[in-house]
């Protein structure tokens, strides 16, 4: 009877596992393919290169650029989001707090569920040399106006702080969970003892969160890896500062790719990128493990 049950289970979940194989083991199989091969779009003879490709980007200035700008938004953005995000989150958890915390979570998720082109649209006007809103408000204080996104000393920061802006109310959210899931009759009991506040969100909140933080770190680091959109749509034009400066991995994926049809290049490219990501993911989980 068990048997038959499980072989039930087996059935009805092998055409979705089945699916989910198909739709993406095999694009990522495609990729390493690719990436051993001069995969041009536009020729017909595509030769098998080994390692060519992977020897070509290390000898590239514009994919160490991209790396390099890439690595600084993941390390900067990432910090930041998650260490505002749990304040924000410790703050509304608060009982002073918890009357308006429902109206403060839709204000946090309301960029959140806005798609990310219009608000890198709305962003890039704010950053604006010329009628920005920004440099409006620092010329009260006397400060000349600066041109954010086309300097290359201030574009990928202005970048970053729109990003941060960006998700950060989705972390909020997750984090206010984890919070709320924690019975309050551990921190009475802490209090009773005679521990701080700051004693009991270190030896209570921090520990029963890891696993809500090890989702926040992991996901956000994927997603900051995979940046393109905000810079795609705020540095490409006349207000954006010059390619190479904003360069980011996946740009230069997309533009080896479906500019210069270089299918083999731009899949290697994909292979880096998603061996950094595994790798920063292992990481991440060992030092979660060890704690």
């Amino acid at each position: 009877m068990r048997s038959s049950r499980y072989l039930f289970c087996i059935l009805v979940l092998l055409p979705i596992v089945g699916l989910y194989a198909f739709l993406r083991f095999v694009p990522i199989g495609s990729t390493f393919y690719l990436s051993f091969h001069r995969w041009n779009l536009i020729d017909r003879f595509k030769p098998f290169v080994g390692f060519g490709n992977y020897k070509s980007l290390f000898h590239s200035p514009e994919f160490l650029t991209a790396l390099k700008n890439t690595t600084i938004f993941t390390f900067g953005t990432v910090p930041l989001t998650f260490g505002i995000a749990l304040a924000l989150a410790v703050m509304l958890k608060s009982r002073a707090a918890s009357r308006y915390a429902p109206f403060y979570q839709f204000v946090y998720f309301v960029p959140v569920v806005t798609s990310m082109v219009p608000v890198a649209v709305v962003w890039k006007w704010i950053y604006d040399p010329r009628y920005g809103i920004l440099n409006y408000l620092l010329s009260m204080f006397g400060m000349e106006p600066k041109a954010w996104l086309m300097d290359p000393d201030t574009a990928l920061f202005a970048i970053m702080v729109m990003s941060i802006w960006k998700v950060l109310g989705y972390y909020m959210v997750i984090l206010l969970v984890g919070l709320n899931a924690i019975p309050r009759e551990y921190y009475e009991a802490a209090a009773i003892d005679g521990a701080s506040g700051w004693r009991q969100f270190t030896s209570i909140t921090l520990p029963l969160l890891k696993p809500i933080i090890l989702f926040v770190v992991v996901i956000s680091t994927i997603n900051a890896y995979n940046v393109f959109t905000q810079v795609y749509v705020m540095t490409v034009g006349s207000q954006g500062a010059p390619g190479s400066v904003l360069r980011v991995l996946v740009y230069d994926m997309y533009e080896n790719a479906f500019r210069f049809y270089k299918m083999g290049y731009a899949s290697a490219e994909a292979v880096v990128l998603f061996l950094i990501v595994m790798a920063l993911t292992a990481l991440e989980f060992g030092i979660a493990r060890e704690r």
